[in-house]
């Protein structure tokens, strides 16, 4: 049995504490404008409650995070997304 470290095998090292950088989809696609048209793309931002995602979760720069929420709340104003709900996925 593995009783201690030392017997554990791996066959790639482990990597503890390492994170993959987060980005900003929007400046890595060239995308200047978050239409509020579009509910399908904004649903990418919101969890099954129908809360807006943090950035620290989407991986937004702090220019377009602003700019998602502002047209998730103007889809919710247009009825076009709900302003709460039990499972929106």
């Amino acid at each position: 049995m593995a009783n201690s470290k030392s017997d554990i095998k791996f066959l790639t090292t482990p990597k503890i504490g390492e994170r993959k950088k987060k980005y900003c989809r929007f400046k890595r696609a060239g995308i200047k404008y978050v239409d509020y048209k579009d509910p399908e793309f904004l649903k990418r931002f919101l969890n099954e409650q129908g809360k807006i995602l943090p950035r620290r979760l989407t991986g937004n720069s702090l220019k377009f995070q602003r700019k998602v929420a502002k047209s998730i709340k103007r889809a919710r104003h247009l009825a076009l997304l709900p302003y709460e709900t039990d499972l929106l996925k």
